[in-house]
């Protein structure tokens, strides 16, 4: 029976493709944590409180990248070149979703809705990274190879998306609530788009290491644009809410230790 956890299962068990999964996932992390930590040395005066939170952020992003890095080392596999269709973080930058890396290379100040355009994005994209490493944990939180990094990984990303969520609270109710909600529609409805792309990508990459069948391969293409017609018709609007989180001050402390991997 085809499923998630059959799914995953098969491309944690071939170490061709388990290589590929980890390096895709390190890269973005990596990417993520470099990004954080530029508009963390850039944040304006005025929200200077935010940027340690936003450099706590960053930190978790590259112990992500260290993780999945390890996850390989383990297993004596090397990191892969990532394919440019599957890197999500940088498909997001080059269709203008975030703040640009040309403004991030620059030692200037950023603005309030700078910083507005960054939570925003990150509200986004981290609904979607909870989601995905809630589904793993679902499922591998007890595997020997990878479940101390599901269960880490996953925990983290629940805390960054409590944190997008009180910020942008925050900004909403000093006035910044229109820019806020128009902002969040546009990284979500790109984000979706970008997210189909990469997945399809992603799945023919992995149909060629493991061999799938045409068919099978057709199946997984039909299953992932059923999910973007999903959210096309509605199901984006899941990450433009806001919320009051459970977690409060999420990342208000220190980043957490990454599990060892002897």
């Amino acid at each position: 029976m085809l499923s998630a956890k059959s799914l995953f299962q098969e491309i944690l068990d071939n170490d061709e493709s388990f290589a590929l999964f980890c390096s895709v996932a390190a890269s973005g992390e990596t990417q993520g944590g470099w990004e954080n930590a530029r508009i963390a040395a850039l944040v304006p005066e005025a929200e200077r409180e935010l940027a340690p939170k936003i450099s706590r952020h960053g930190a978790d992003e590259d112990k992500h990248g260290r993780i999945f890095n390890a996850l390989m080392k383990k297993r004596g596999l090397d990191p892969v070149p990532v394919p440019p269709e599957t890197d999500y973080t940088m498909l997001l930058e080059k269709n203008g979703i975030g703040l640009a890396h040309a403004r991030l290379n620059r030692d200037e100040r950023l603005t309030v809705q700078d910083i507005v355009t960054y939570l925003s994005h990150s509200r986004v994209t981290e609904q979607r990274a909870s989601e995905q490493m809630d589904l793993l944990r679902k499922h591998f939180a007890d595997h020997p190879g990878i479940g101390r990094a599901v269960k880490q990984i996953s925990n983290d990303e629940d805390n960054h998306l409590a944190y997008c969520h009180e910020e942008l609270l925050r900004f909403a109710h000093a006035g910044h609530g229109r820019a806020i909600q128009r902002t969040l529609r546009e990284c979500a409805l790109a984000e979706i788009r970008i997210y189909r792309d990469v997945s399809l990508a992603v799945m023919a990459h992995m149909g060629r290491i493991l061999g799938w069948s045409k068919a099978r391969s057709a199946v997984l293409v039909a299953g992932i644009h059923a999910v973007y017609a999903y959210e096309r018709m509605g199901g984006w609007r899941r990450m433009v809410s806001l919320t009051t989180p459970e977690r409060r001050n999420a990342l208000g402390g220190p980043a957490s230790a990454e599990p060892e991997f002897a």
